[in-house]
């Protein structure tokens, strides 16, 4: 015990020039500091005494930046200059130690990481990662973790080194994966967005090719457009390298989609017959609608999935949901793609055993165009008539496999109900009172009936 006391005060006999000059331009007071030096001689024994717990390290270090967080304030109101202070290194140094005695405990090693992140301390930040994914390569969080926090401080070249060790040590870790992808996804989306911006994606040469669309008889005068080619005609002759160079900009790799879709050839190599990755890696390049290399990889991944899984029901509900992919609702496109996913649901279910599944796939993504609002009124009936029709089939399909349950059949009604078939809704909540009773949910959505 004694040696635990001869370090307990060691460290405490540390901290006394700071806590002097505290005291001296009277950001603390007497006995205040009194009551740090008491609350921490309290931690170090604790600390430095056999049978110390994870969570007195994590306590230590919450006292630490909430006592250093307290100080900031009042420098800050007190207009006072500190000029020895050492309270962002003493809680590094406290969650230091924690980590390196229970180098098993994920809680302080990310307790440490967002403080260090807080504080923007990317040196040590980039240490602690370090560190932390030597001792635990096979936490596939971590890896993300690190590689979105490259990516978010615009370090791609080390995001993808995360994300590429991280496969080593977690190759069977479908999540990592899926974040590979939508790390470089983003990236793609990042570089689309900014190119549209500066005028990089080839709109400026098609604003020079296309006149301007005026109306001869607006009362108003048209000024002719400068640009710094009139005003200094020795730049157009640079303009054709100019054109070269963005054309071979917009077919690199890095906005063709050939990085996300390598990662997802890979992770189809890796999981051969995992039908449901596929499904996600579609979702989640879905997601991503405004991209100009997006039909390219959507297009690739139903490739993929006809040719591996052609009658799997999270195939073909991908396959009749990818002409919407991209569309605005509110366009004169969207009529058009809508008509053609309906038609890709007619052919999808001829192919397949499974009905209810499909129908139930094909419904989960119905129901998000059924909420949208201000849709012109053609295509809301539109929209609603297939939910009410795919909803009956799945009923009735879902109730010959014998696979209809109360749940399932709450999801159903509630569909109809952002749809706007509130009759059909009804109908559908009597049918399944009648089939099980009640259910945890029937009263509420009974009370809806009710009001509408």
């Amino acid at each position: 015990m004694a040696g635990a006391s001869d370090k307990a005060r060691f460290y405490l006999e540390q901290s006394v020039p700071e806590l002097q000059e505290l005291e001296r331009k009277k950001i603390f007071t007497r006995d205040e500091i009194t009551s740090i030096t008491k609350k921490r001689s309290n931690f170090e024994h604790k600390l430095n005494a056999r049978g110390s717990q994870p969570s007195d390290y994590a306590r230590y270090a919450e006292f630490e930046m909430n006592l250093e967080s307290l100080r900031r304030k009042r420098v800050k109101r007190l207009g006072i200059k500190s000029s020895y202070h050492s309270g962002q290194r003493r809680i590094f140094f406290v969650l230091d130690r924690a980590t390196r005695k229970f180098h098993g405990d994920l809680g302080l090693w990310m307790q440490y990481i967002e403080y260090a992140r807080k504080e923007k301390a990317n040196k040590k930040l980039l240490q602690i990662f370090t560190n932390v994914l030597r001792l635990h390569p096979t936490k596939p969080g971590l890896w993300m973790y690190a590689a979105q926090y490259a990516a978010d401080e615009a370090d791609m070249t080390s995001a993808r080194s995360y994300m590429q060790r991280g496969l080593r040590f977690c190759r069977e870790s479908k999540s990592l994966w899926i974040e590979y992808a939508k790390l470089e996804m983003n990236y793609v989306a990042k570089i689309a967005a900014r190119s549209r911006i500066l005028g990089l994606d080839g709109s400026r040469l098609e604003n020079k090719k296309s006149p301007q669309n005026e109306e001869p008889n607006a009362d108003v005068i048209a000024l002719p457009e400068l640009t710094a080619e009139d005003i200094d005609p020795s730049l157009q002759k640079g303009d054709g390298l100019d054109q070269i160079a963005l054309q071979n900009l917009n077919s690199t790799p890095a906005l063709t989609g050939a990085i996300p879709l390598a990662i997802f050839d890979s992770a189809m190599k890796q999981f051969a017959n995992d039908d449901s990755l596929a499904e996600k890696f579609f979702s989640l390049f879905a997601g991503f609608g405004n991209m100009p290399c997006l039909p390219k990889i959507l297009q690739h991944v139903i490739n993929y999935m006809l040719q591996i899984w052609p009658t799997m029901p999270s195939c073909l509900s991908c396959y009749s949901q990818q002409p919407m992919i991209g569309v605005d609702p509110y366009s004169a496109e969207f009529p058009g793609a809508l008509g053609m996913s309906l038609e890709r649901i007619r052919s999808s279910t001829k192919k397949t055993q499974r009905m209810s599944e499909l129908y139930e796939r094909i419904i989960g993504w119905l129901q998000p165009l059924s909420k949208i609002t201000d849709l012109d009124a053609n295509v809301q009936k539109v929209i609603s008539a297939i939910v009410r029709r795919t909803v009956r089939d799945y009923e009735d399909a879902a109730e010959q496999e014998g696979v209809l349950t109360e749940d399932k059949t709450i999801q159903m009604v509630r569909a109809l109900r952002d749809a706007g078939c509130q009759k059909e809704a009804e109908k559908l909540l009597v049918r399944n009172c009648q089939r099980w009773g009640t259910h945890e949910q029937l009263p509420d959505l009974q009370v809806v009936a009710i009001r509408n």
